[in-house]
């Protein structure tokens, strides 16, 4: 007697064109402010600031700690690269650089793969 092969769940469930990574939500510096003041205020506690504003409990105190390390009047920007606006010309260039030096090397890989299939 022969089982009854069960669908997979790509059968049972079709996938739609929104699965994937879900994108990387950015605040603004006057939210993050705001946030922070509304926890060093203390009349409402971590956890339900954080469910209230839809972030981790911890992003509040990571942002508490970073606002602490800033002087007066700075921006606040998150660790990584920093905006193009703000990068120097020379900084620009390299970029540019580095960008056309790899397109070269897949460029001649390419034809080195199509001289490969010629002959």
């Amino acid at each position: 007697m022969k089982k009854k092969q069960l669908p997979s769940k790509r059968d049972v469930i079709p996938a739609s064109a929104g699965t994937g990574p879900k994108p990387r939500t950015v605040f603004s510096d006057e939210f993050k402010r705001d946030a922070v003041s509304r926890l060093r205020s203390g009349e409402q506690n971590a956890s339900d600031l954080a469910v209230e504003l839809g972030i981790r409990r911890t992003q509040l105190y990571t942002w508490a700690k970073k606002f602490e390390e800033l002087a007066p009047g700075e921006t606040f920007r998150s660790p990584g690269r920093p905006a193009v606006s703000e990068l120097s010309e020379v900084d620009q260039l390299r970029r540019e650089l580095a960008k056309a030096q790899e397109e070269l090397a897949i460029l001649k890989k390419f034809d080195a793969y199509l001289t490969r299939l010629k002959k």
